[in-house]
């Protein structure tokens, strides 16, 4: 079987042309971080031993919107606090510019459930 010249670099040779077009590489990065985040917030929920049917009940949504949520669509500060908060956590949110890092917010724990 004969390899074929376009095959053998086909692949990476599709990510260079496609990372080369104006804004992809920010698309990428803002794919990542929609990653990071989905994988944190399915984690964090684990952790405190919550399935998404578990969280529809302290948040008072669907397991849709749960869902929603974990996958990082259409979440603002408040929902991505009160999901936190509901599995046991406390949200932190910090910008750094240079080697320095200044606090945005720090959530003020809900009494109720808290990871221990």
């Amino acid at each position: 079987m004969s390899t074929n010249k376009r095959s053998s670099g086909g692949m990476l040779g599709l990510e260079k042309r496609v990372l080369a077009r104006p804004g992809a590489a920010e698309r990428v990065a803002e794919m990542t971080n929609e990653l990071r985040l989905a994988v944190a917030l399915t984690a964090l929920r684990e952790q405190a031993g919550l399935t998404q049917r578990d969280v529809t009940g302290l948040l008072g949504v669907s397991q849709a919107r749960v869902a929603s949520i974990e996958k990082s669509r259409n979440v603002t500060v408040e929902v991505l606090e009160k999901y936190v908060q509901a599995v046991g956590g406390q949200l932190e949110i910090t910008a750094r510019r240079g080697g320095k890092r200044l606090p945005l917010l720090i959530a003020t724990p809900s009494p109720g459930r808290m990871a221990g």
